[in-house]
């Protein structure tokens, strides 16, 4: 019943989320269906207290935290993917 298979390879583009990311996001929100839905920050210093990021997919809004990558799909969408399980499936190229 069970067979083997292999994921074929394919290059597709990521990014980690950084707190960095986030306050540049906020000034240059040129990613679509990634959505800041709050933040809480002190620009001055650059530290981010709190924050709701999330991917508008078609399974729905799925929550966005930093470490996390978010991947490109082979048909252009985006999805998030927690930094161990990137590391496991992904090389960095």
């Amino acid at each position: 019943m069970w067979k083997k298979v292999r994921k074929k390879p394919v290059e597709v583009e990521a990014f980690q989320v950084t707190e960095d990311f986030i306050l540049d996001y906020v000034d240059n929100q040129n990613i679509p269906t990634l959505v800041l839905g709050s933040i809480n920050c002190h620009r001055g210093d650059r530290v981010v207290h709190s924050y709701r990021l999330y991917i508008e997919t078609l399974e729905g809004n799925m929550d966005t935290r930093v470490s996390d990558w978010v991947i490109k799909g082979v048909k252009g969408e985006l999805y998030p993917c927690k930094d161990d399980i990137f590391r496991l499936t992904y090389d960095v190229v």
